[in-house]
């Protein structure tokens, strides 16, 4: 079992350029299915704290689902916001990935690089042309 771990939406953009980072750096990550196989709630506690995000900076604002329950009102909880991503697994902003030195909502996806523990084996850009790895194994800024 790899020590790298995505919480993956393949239908997602940020999701898809982050699994191919951490692909690019040689590493196959178990890659969970997050719609499919949400995390349990103390696992997603755990997961945001590990981020060192608010609960709100995990919570994914986009959608109708967001909107319909209102979710941008200040008037909920931590509790309920988390209840509201237990309970709605696409409200969880992705990706998540967690590895040996960290864990971190990659958006964009080269936040990824940061926590990667082992670098880049070639030139790499994201799904609309951005180079984010030259040539030469270097990051663009």
């Amino acid at each position: 079992m790899s020590d790298t771990i995505i919480y993956h939406n393949p239908k997602c953009g940020t999701s898809r350029n982050t699994l191919a980072l951490i692909r690019n750096a040689g590493i196959e990550p178990q890659v969970i299915l997050y719609l499919e196989t949400p995390p349990s709630r103390d696992q997603l506690v755990k997961l945001i704290a590990d981020c060192g995000l608010s609960v709100r900076e995990v919570l994914r604002a986009k959608g109708d689902l967001y909107e319909e329950l209102s979710l941008a009102d200040p008037k909920w909880t931590d509790d309920e916001l988390l209840d509201f991503m237990v309970a709605h697994p696409i409200l969880i902003n992705r990706p998540i990935v967690v590895t040996p030195k960290g864990t971190a909502l990659c958006r964009p996806s080269e936040k990824v690089l940061d926590i990667l523990h082992q670098p880049q084996q070639g030139a790499f850009s994201k799904e609309d042309g951005e180079v984010v790895i030259d040539a030469q194994g270097q990051r663009r800024v």
